[in-house]
C-alpha cells in the first residue's frame, strides 16, 4: 500500500494496520503491509513509521511500480484529485476518506475506474467510523430507500448540544469548539453545511441510484439560531439538529442540509455532542438507525482500513462482478430530478417579533390562510418591561417551500413585525 498524507487519519491507519495485522490478514487472507507514504511533515509523534519510505513527493508513491493500493488522505480538491486520477491510469486501486473529492468528482473518478477495472473505495468519507456506505449499498439491497436522514457533522452537532444542555449562545460555543479542535480556524464549512453537504450528496446517489450532484444540494447553516430557538423548540417537544435529508418523491430527490426540529422522543433527536447518526427508511426493513463516532484518528481509521480489506478480498475477482461503485450498476443510474427547493414538503417553525396590540395575530394567521397554511401550534410569550413588542413562535403543518416563501414576505412586509421572521423546517421522521 501506499500512503498520501500522514496527519490524523493517515496516523490512525498506520497505528491500527500495525497494532491489528494477524486480525486483520485473517479476514483479508493476505497481508496488508504499508511500504511507501507521503507526507509534508518530518516528525510523526506516536506513529510507527518503521519499514515505511516517507517522501513529500505523493506522486511518487502514486507511481511506485510495487505499490498495488493507494490510500489517499490528504483531503480537499487539490492535489488530491490529480493524484487520485494518475494512481487510476496506473491501474491502482484507491481508498479514500475525501468526501469533498466524491461528491464533486466521483462521477468522473468512477468512470475512470470502470475503465480500468479498479475499484476506488470510500467508506470513511460519511460517518468516520460508521459503516453507512456498506450498509446502504450491500446490506440494505433488496430495498427501496425512501429516505435518509443523518446527523453528519460531529461539530455543528456538539454546538447545538451545548446551546440546548448549558443555554450558551452560538458565538459562545462556537469558540470553545475552535479550542477543542473540533471546529477549524475557519468553521464554514461545518457551521454552515457544505461538509455535511458532500456527505448527504454521496449518501443520495447510493439510496437512490442518481449520479453526484453535489452543486444541486440546498444548504443552510446554524450561525442563526440562537439559544432562545433551541429553548422554544424544546418547549413544543422538539430539539434542533443540523440534518441532511435525501427523499424520494413522486416528482424528484429532495437534497437538503439545513437546521431541522425533531421530535425529541426520535432516536436521532437524542444523538449529542459530536456524535453522528444516520436514520434510513426502506420499504422491506423499515427505519433503521446507524450511530458512531463521525470522525477521529481511530474511528476514521477503521473505516479505511474496512475497505482496503475489501480490496484485498477482491483483488482476484472478475471486475464486472464486484459491488458497484454507487450501489447500482453504472449503466443503471437514473436521471431522477433533484428538486428545487421550493417544491420541497416540509413543517415550519417560526419566530417573529410583533407589537404586542389588538389584531396582529389576525393579520398574520390571515396570510397564512391565504397560501394554505395550517397552524399547529402556537406560543406567545408576555413583553419584557419596557418592550413593546412580544416573541411568537409558530408551529405549522406541512407546506410547499414556496408557499412559506411567500407568507414570509408578507408577513414581514407588515408594520407590526419587527425585523426578519426566523425559520427553521421541522420533519417528523416516522416510519409512515
Amino acid at each position: 500500500m501506499g500512503l498520501l498524507g500522514l496527519g490524523t487519519v493517515g496516523g490512525g491507519t498506520v497505528n491500527v494496520l500495525s497494532r491489528n495485522q494477524e486480525e486483520i490478514a485473517r479476514r483479508a487472507g493476505r497481508g496488508i503491509r504499508i511500504t511507501h507514504a507521503a507526507a509534508r511533515e518530518t516528525n510523526f509523534p506516536g506513529v510507527d513509521i518503521d519499514g515505511i519510505a516517507v517522501s513529500q513527493d505523493a506522486f511518487a508513491v502514486v507511481d511506485q511500480p510495487e505499490v498495488s493500493v493507494i490510500v489517499e488522505l490528504i483531503g480537499g480538491y487539490k492535489p488530491a484529485r490529480e493524484l487520485v486520477m494518475r494512481a487510476i491510469d496506473n491501474g491502482k486501486h484507491v481508498v479514500t476518506a475525501n468526501k469533498a473529492l466524491i461528491a464533486r468528482h466521483g462521477n468522473e473518478i468512477f468512470a475512470a475506474a470502470q475503465e480500468k477495472g479498479v475499484m476506488v473505495a470510500f467508506e470513511a468519507a460519511v460517518g468516520g467510523g460508521i459503516p453507512i456506505i456498506k450498509a446502504l449499498r450491500e446490506g440494505l439491497a433488496a430495498n427501496r430507500i425512501e429516505w435518509v436522514a443523518g446527523i453528519i457533522n460531529g461539530t455543528g452537532n456538539f454546538i447545538l448540544t451545548e446551546m440546548r444542555d448549558k443555554g450558551r449562545d452560538f458565538a459562545e460555543v462556537l469558540a470553545e469548539a475552535q479550542q477543542l479542535g473540533y471546529a477549524e480556524a475557519d468553521p464554514t464549512f461545518d457551521v454552515e453545511g457544505i461538509d455535511a453537504a458532500h456527505k448527504l450528496t454521496i449518501l443520495a446517489s447510493i439510496a437512490f441510484g442518481i449520479p453526484l450532484q453535489f452543486d444541486k444540494v440546498y444548504t443552510e447553516g446554524i450561525s442563526a439560531i440562537t439559544r432562545d430557538d433551541v429553548s422554544y423548540a424544546e418547549q413544543f417537544g422538539y430539539r434542533i439538529k443540523h440534518l441532511g435529508l435525501t427523499r424520494r418523491t413522486a416528482t424528484g430527490i429532495e437534497l437538503r442540509v439545513h437546521p431541522t426540529l425533531i421530535p425529541y422522543r426520535r432516536l436521532i433527536a437524542n444523538v449529542d455532542g459530536v456524535m453522528n447518526a444516520v436514520l434510513v427508511k426502506g420499504d422491506a426493513v423499515g427505519p433503521t438507525l446507524y450511530y458512531g463516532a463521525g470522525a477521529g484518528r481511530e474511528p476514521t481509521a477503521s473505516a479505511v482500513i474496512g475497505d482496503l480489506v475489501d480490496v484485498v478480498r477482491t483483488l482476484t475477482t472478475d471486475p464486472g462482478n464486484r459491488v458497484p461503485h454507487l450501489a447500482f450498476q453504472p449503466d443503471a443510474l437514473e436521471d431522477i430530478p433533484v428538486l428545487d427547493m421550493e417544491e420541497v414538503d416540509t413543517g415550519y417553525y417560526l419566530r417573529l417579533q410583533a407589537a404586542d396590540r389588538p389584531g396582529v395575530m389576525a393579520e398574520i394567521t390571515r396570510i397564512l390562510a391565504d397560501q394554505e397554511i395550517s397552524i399547529e401550534a402556537i406560543l406567545q410569550k408576555p413583553p419584557l418591561a419596557g418592550e413593546s413588542t412580544v416573541p411568537v413562535i409558530l408551529l405549522t403543518h406541512r407546506v410547499k417551500e414556496r408557499r412559506m416563501n411567500e407568507a414570509i414576505r408578507r408577513i414581514e412586509a407588515l408594520s407590526a413585525i419587527s425585523g426578519k421572521v426566523a425559520r427553521i423546517r421541522r420533519e417528523t421522521l416516522d416510519a409512515n
